[in-house]
């Protein structure tokens, strides 16, 4: 597989990553371990070396499974790792909101080591901004990290533009992670020409629209009980139904392809920019393997005007979260 570099600082990565959230829930019941650990086996044996996890996934589990996954190959990939929740790092137990108190980073990364069951974080994201602590303290308590060798790279999730140049000021950013896809476009207002600008890369979650863009939900999808797209607007059945509009301009190319609507969509957003490295998940190896021809399948510029051009007539319904987690994303 293609690599692409986050960052001016040399991180290399394949073009497509895998995020592992969905193996311990979210997305219902957890999945099995030890099939998960072959699952990470095989998108590693067929070419993806970069894996996101975080702390707040469990709390704990996603990280102990990346962990034991990756052990055997630890120096043949790139793990990604979240700090920012107030979670007792003993314990688990979730304390409230946000916590990017220096003191909290640094025990959070010891924790972390410790589940990956390595030496090194290639890539440290605050998982969440804290209101409450200056960015300049988290940037320098991630260069602390850094200059012990803990962690390698510094990354930022769902931050505002002013956040990203206030935190890069301090410690260069490699990587900024949000949501971005054909159903959520609000990147590309102003995140992403302020990535370009300063030379960081972007790694979007959710790049099938959670499942949406795969063509394989309809308004008469029901979500197991668990799932967090039951809580999401842009979920709702009345949403759904409007929304599958936009699914059809990307089965329409993807028949042109001989692809699929999931790879259609991946492959749109690998062409946006050499940077972008999208981090889709999967706990099934036939949607593993329909990804990764995803990122085989070249679209032409015309073919990507033409996408554009058509997607820009539907207004998507329904917010892209829940209110209160928007409240907390700041945007």
């Amino acid at each position: 597989m293609e690599k692409r570099v986050l960052g001016r600082n040399g991180l290399e990565v394949s073009a497509l990553g895998l995020g592992c959230m969905g193996m311990t829930g979210v997305y219902g019941q957890p999945v099995d371990k030890a099939d998960m650990i072959k699952l990470i086996h095989d998108a590693y044996e067929r070419g993806i070396t970069h894996f996101d996890t975080a702390e707040a996934y469990g709390p704990f589990a996603n990280e102990a499974l990346v962990g034991e996954a990756l052990q055997p190959i630890r120096g043949e990939v790139t793990i990604g790792t979240k700090f920012g929740f107030d979670i007792d790092q003993q314990t688990g137990q979730r304390r409230g909101g946000t916590n990017s108190r220096p003191e909290h980073i640094e025990a959070v990364a010891d924790a972390a080591l410790k589940r990956l069951r390595t030496d090194r974080i290639d890539l440290f994201y605050q998982h969440r901004v804290d209101q409450n602590v200056p960015i300049e303290d988290v940037a320098g308590a991630v260069k602390d990290l850094i200059a012990a060798g803990k962690v390698r790279h510094f990354g930022l999730s769902e931050a505002g533009i002013q956040t990203i140049r206030r935190a890069h000021a301090v410690q260069p950013v490699a990587a900024v992670q949000s949501e971005y896809s054909l159903f959520w476009r609000g990147p590309e207002t102003e995140l992403l020409p302020t990535l370009e600008e300063l030379g960081i890369g972007f790694v979007p979650f959710s790049p099938l629209g959670a499942g949406f863009l795969t063509g394989k939900i309809t308004k008469d999808t029901t979500f197991e009980e668990g799932d967090f797209r039951n809580a999401v607007p842009r979920f709702s059945p009345e949403a759904r139904a409007a929304n599958l509009a936009l699914v059809e301009i990307i089965k329409g190319m993807a028949d042109r392809k001989a692809a699929t609507a999931a790879q259609v969509a991946l492959a749109w957003l690998l062409a946006r920019k050499p940077w972008i490295v999208p981090i889709p998940g999967t706990t099934k190896l036939n949607r593993l393997d329909e990804n990764i021809g995803g990122a085989r399948l070249l679209l032409s510029p015309a073919d990507i005007a033409e996408i554009d051009a058509e997607a820009s007539k539907i207004e998507i319904k329904g917010e892209r979260l829940p209110e209160a987690v928007l409240k907390m994303t700041g945007h």
